[in-house]
């Protein structure tokens, strides 16, 4: 199974979720130590929490104040007998007005007296370290009424300072911090996706190349410089393919036309000598000609300008090639008909079609015994075919990576290779259906010319 490449996004997230959360850790690190590591501000903290989360529990009607615990915050008051603390609860008015006291005599001795003026807030220390013993208190206003909330916790029975301390890292630490993760992440991503759009472009861009068009390149509008390094690169490569393949072009064409010459002269030398050995060789020339010939409509089908499409019809072509070719089919002992069933207008190249049809009714002539009966078709629709009655293709040629199309006997099939190739240059589908004994029926499919 091929495993898929990671994406940018994917890999800068990942990075930024690993950093954010390092940074967390160590900023929570750090905050724990500051608190953990300074009593004072701790207690000052779980006393201010402790009071605050009481308060809310005490309710003003008719301007007498109540306390009203719910069976929560009962049981989180509860002292544990397995302890050896102890938490002493006080509230009262600033007038003295006593709401709700657990504590006894042992107590009042950590509280202020009844008849001192409430202070904001008052903090006093039992005995030093932890577990914290400490008696402190703050005022609230509740519907008009002062109220003082005085705690004295001994050894912190109840680990008030653990939930004071995991308060404070969420309410000041975790929450922020996530947030801003979050708005870190969102707006990496999309400013990646923003930076990577033109990236995305070029990728559109660089499937939408024509393959015929030597000046084709890569756009680099408003390309990231990172980027447009690699984009400026590829079309450097571009620039030289496009040399390279226009010089195996000029060689292929160039080799035809120069072999051509001499083969011709050879022919005309060994019909005047009256020889069996010359006729074999004659032929072996001719096999040479014809392989020229296609090597020649190969280079010349790789070296198609887009400006040569034009809107033509595949039935006015197919009869042209019927009629120029039938003297052909007849010498060699065979038949040909040709059915014209309609046929749409379709942009192609009228001489790459006639090319592509000749190769398939010369290739049904050379492989079938003699009486063999061929059909050129047209149509219905964008379609053409050629098929035969004969032997069947028993030697189809498969495509080697290093010698193109051959055949398993070794020839070269190079008329096949014309065919799909200028069935690909005009997005056509073609289909190839035979059997031994049965003939031989190849369609091609001009569908997507119709549109062009």
């Amino acid at each position: 199974m091929r495993i898929r490449n990671p994406s940018l996004i994917g890999i800068v997230a990942r990075r930024i979720v690993a950093f954010s959360l390092l940074a967390m850790a160590i900023q929570i690190g750090v905050v724990f130590a500051d608190y953990w590591f300074d009593d004072d501000k701790l207690s000052v903290l779980m006393l201010q929490q402790e009071t605050e989360n009481l308060i809310g529990y005490v309710q003003v009607r008719d301007g007498v104040a109540r306390y009203e615990p719910d069976r929560d915050l009962r049981e989180r008051y509860v002292d544990r007998p397995d302890d050896n603390g102890a938490i002493f609860l006080r509230i009262r008015t600033a007038s003295g007005e006593m709401i709700h006291s657990n504590c006894t005599a042992e107590c009042s001795q950590h509280f202020l007296p009844l008849n001192v003026d409430a202070p904001q807030f008052w903090k006093r220390l039992i005995a030093p370290g932890k577990p914290f013993s400490v008696a402190g208190g703050q005022t609230f206003e509740r519907g008009g009424t002062t109220v003082l909330v005085e705690l004295a916790i001994l050894n912190d029975p109840n680990g008030f300072m653990y939930g004071a301390l995991l308060h404070e890292m969420f309410d000041s630490m975790i929450v922020p911090m996530t947030l801003m993760f979050c708005l870190v992440i969102g707006a990496t991503i999309w400013s990646i996706r923003s930076a990577l759009r033109p990236v995305a472009r070029a990728a559109h861009a660089a499937d939408a190349l024509d393959p015929r068009d030597s000046n084709a390149r890569l756009p680099l509008t408003r390309m990231p410089q990172e980027i447009a390094r690699l984009v400026i690169a590829v079309n450097r490569m571009l620039t030289r393919v496009a040399d390279l393949i226009q010089s195996q072009k000029l060689f292929s064409s160039s080799i035809a036309h120069e072999i051509r010459t001499p083969v011709s002269i050879a022919k005309m030398e060994l019909s005047r000598i009256d020889d069996p050995r010359a006729r074999n060789a004659e032929r072996d020339l001719d096999a040479l000609t014809h392989i020229l010939e296609q090597l020649t409509s190969l280079a010349r089908a790789d070296a198609v300008d887009p400006s040569a499409y034009q809107r033509t019809s595949l039935s006015h072509i197919g009869a042209a090639v019927a009629e120029a070719i039938a003297p052909f089919v007849f010498d060699h002992d065979k038949s040909l008909e040709f059915v014209d069933e309609g046929t749409p207008p379709v942009t192609a190249i009228p001489a790459l079609v006639e090319n592509m049809l000749r190769n398939l009714i010369e290739n049904a002539v050379k492989h079938n015994p003699p009486g063999t009966r061929i059909v050129l078709a047209c149509g219905p629709g964008p379609f053409v075919s050629v098929e035969d009655n004969g032997k069947g293709l028993i030697d189809l040629p498969e495509h080697n990576e290093d010698l193109g199309y051959v055949k398993s006997s070794g020839q070269l099939g190079l008329g096949l290779k014309i065919v799909r190739r200028i069935s690909e240059l005009h997005r056509a589908t073609l289909a190839v259906d035979t059997a031994p004994d049965r003939g031989t029926r190849i369609s091609i499919d001009f569908s997507a010319a119709v549109s062009s």
